[in-house]
């Protein structure tokens, strides 16, 4: 396996923890369990913004283009129907 493989499943899984810990923080409510939660995912947001700036250097992962703000306000637009 690659460097660049690597480097994108190391991505999936940081962005499917993220999810999950969003999941249960949600969930619970325990509140030094919810905190705890909080803290490991912060940790593992840094983490995933490493990885980010490394694929990035690395030209692994080149981001969609910004929306335009015509894009942008036909989104608001149906958000707000």
């Amino acid at each position: 396996m690659d460097e660049k493989a690597m480097v994108a499943d190391a991505l999936v899984g940081v962005n499917g923890e993220l999810k999950m810990f969003g999941d249960m923080i949600a969930q619970t409510e325990d509140k030094a369990l919810k905190q705890c939660l909080r803290q490991i995912r912060n940790q593992c947001e840094m983490s995933q913004e490493k990885l980010y700036d490394a694929a990035r250097e690395r030209s692994y992962y080149v981001p969609a283009a910004k929306a335009t703000q015509a894009e942008i306000e036909h989104v608001k637009s149906i958000l707000q129907a």
